[in-house]
């Protein structure tokens, strides 16, 4: 970058997201008072996942929550990983006896997932579950048009060689070898492997409140296998069918919920600052967590520069860091939440 446009990127005003802690926190105390116990509260953005680092923000809220007889769990996430809904849970069930997730839109995936944990699924008319067949993106994955890696799905791989035998007939050609020329075959055996993970920890996700295990075990493999599709909506309804304790929101409840939603996607917003076609700056919150007096949210806070030759955008100057709002009487504390 020569001095020109230095100076040029300096006079511009980088955009904020905005934090609107004393809504939220004004929604949040409503429900509360509603539903007389404390909630928390997890919102991932479209570009957010449920991720290892959301494990310490929950905890620094939870040290603020404390312990308490039922604790609510408001949902709003696409997913992420698994292995990290089962540490969630885990730390919710160490501050709670009874826990209750309140899911007014999506929760799909890794969140379904958190959702089994609880020992009900409180579901509006807009909300839905998915299912959490396996997919995973691995450093051997095949590349999308951008040459970013794309995650395979275990499903679409066992329907591929499905169709593949069924229209091959009698034919000696193996569909494994035509498949290798576009998916690494560690990333197929990783795959398989990580199918029966899934499995075991949807089971143990049930465990906290199911103790027949042929009922934990019926309703972990309808959940990976039983579904079309990985984003196939399981309204409550169908939820209930298979045996999860899926009841219907309250109204009013649901009301604020979808208002406090409202205000997490206005928090979530892209506020991208453009220097030129090829350099930007992107800030953008992607996961929050909170409760009463307390917020802790994951901004992305980064130049964007496109490398034309790769085709890709790549990240300069990362100053992305979790950081919270802490309510203490009258005075509120504001500060960087150091996970490493």
């Amino acid at each position: 970058m020569d001095g020109d446009q230095e100076s040029k990127k300096q006079d511009i005003k980088i955009k904020q997201p905005p934090v609107l802690f004393k809504q939220t926190q004004a929604v949040i105390n409503q429900v509360s008072a509603l539903l007389g116990a404390p909630v928390v509260a997890y919102w991932n953005n479209p570009r957010g996942s449920v991720c290892h680092s959301d494990v310490v923000a929950l905890y620094e809220v939870l040290k603020k929550v404390g312990h308490h007889d039922t604790l609510y769990l408001f949902l709003k996430s696409d997913g992420g990983s698994g292995q990290v809904s089962t540490r969630l849970v885990n730390l919710l069930r160490q501050h709670c006896k009874n826990l209750v997730a309140l899911v007014p839109l999506e929760c799909a995936s890794a969140a379904t997932m958190i959702a089994l944990g609880a020992d009900r699924i409180l579901m509006g008319p807009t909300a839905y579950l998915t299912a959490v067949d396996t997919s995973l993106n691995h450093s051997l994955s095949p590349l999308d048009r951008d040459n970013d890696r794309v995650s395979v799905s275990l499903d679409e791989l066992q329907r591929v060689i499905r169709l593949w035998r069924e229209q091959q007939g009698d034919t000696i050609d193996n569909a494994y070898k035509a498949l290798f020329q576009y998916v690494h075959p560690l990333v197929i055996g990783a795959l398989d492997r990580a199918e029966s993970l899934s499995i075991m920890l949807c089971k143990e996700l049930l465990s906290y409140h199911i103790k027949d295990a042929a009922v934990a075990e019926r309703i972990a493999t309808t959940l990976n296998s039983k579904y079309p599709s990985h984003s196939y909506p399981i309204l409550m309804d169908e939820a209930a069918r298979i045996g999860l304790k899926a009841e219907r929101l309250a109204d009013d409840v649901n009301h604020l919920l979808l208002k406090l939603s409202g205000l997490y996607s206005e928090m979530g917003q892209k506020a991208t600052t453009d220097y030129d076609e090829s350099r930007a700056h992107g800030n953008e919150i992607v996961n929050i967590w909170e409760s009463s007096d307390m917020q802790v949210y994951f901004q992305q806070d980064r130049d964007w520069f496109y490398r034309a030759e790769e085709r890709r955008w790549i990240t300069l100057n990362d100053h992305s860091s979790w950081r919270y709002i802490d309510k203490q009487g009258a005075r509120i504390k504001k500060g960087l939440l150091h996970v490493a």
